[in-house]
């Protein structure tokens, strides 16, 4: 069973960050830190190589499918499924694939296919039940009441990323859920970097729509004033 190693926040990004989507700034995104460590120790070791890549990113791999899928029990699947087929990748790996190995854009590549496929399964099957299930990873530190508002809002988000296209879908949530550069994100959905901006600029757009259309000004004050905003923030930290 798949479970992120920590919270994968709903968090505070600023409006500049979506904005940043759009035009190409990267917000302070950057290379991926645990890179040069996991690649060592896979070349070091499969097996205990594999582990090391594992606790690198079961979390952002566990958060990103979440948020493709909408579902906590189908995200468990999606990500084991990501981590067996790259398991079975990397033994008919040389050290020098090993080497220049991209892990983060790698795994999460494979997650995106993986994911994709599910999509043209379904689409010859029954619809699945309401996405009703797919909270944020939880925190041990935080207090019922904040546990609640944010089943909520994952609920919500989880239902907003849903309607849209899954190229738009999957920018937004590796852009600002995973948190990754536009180049990464590129060679993770194998499309140059002017098409992830445009997908992540007009997911975003749509996105602030579909929130205005379900959340109008009046039933928003009633709430308290949450707006827009709130799914722009779904992730960055």
């Amino acid at each position: 069973m798949i479970r992120p190693a920590a919270p994968s926040a709903t968090g505070d990004a600023a409006d500049g960050a979506a904005d940043g989507a759009a035009d190409g700034d990267d917000g302070g995104r950057g290379a991926d830190p645990a890179c040069a460590h996991v690649v060592a120790a896979l070349s070091g070791d499969l097996d205990a190589g594999f582990a090391v890549l594992y606790e690198a990113y079961r979390g952002p791999v566990f958060s990103t499918a979440l948020r493709l899928c909408g579902r906590w029990a189908e995200a468990e699947d999606l990500a084991a499924e990501a981590f067996l087929r790259a398991y079975r990748a990397l033994c008919g790996y040389g050290p020098e694939r090993i080497a220049e190995l991209r892990p983060r854009a790698w795994l999460l590549t494979i997650l995106t296919n993986v994911w994709r496929n599910g999509l043209r399964t379904a689409a010859r099957k029954p619809p699945p039940g309401p996405l009703e299930d797919a909270p944020d990873p939880p925190d041990p530190a935080e207090g019922v009441e904040d546990a609640a508002a944010r089943r909520e809002t994952g609920r919500e988000l989880a239902g907003l990323l849903a309607e849209l296209p899954a190229a738009q879908r999957a920018a937004v949530v590796l852009r600002h859920v995973t948190d990754l550069p536009v180049a990464e994100i590129a060679e993770v959905m194998g499309v140059p970097e002017g098409t992830v901006k445009s997908h992540v600029s007009r997911g975003l757009a749509r996105l602030r729509r579909l929130h205005a259309e379900a959340d109008p000004p009046g039933r928003r004050a009633r709430r308290g004033g949450a707006g827009h905003d709130d799914l722009e923030q779904g992730g960055t930290r």
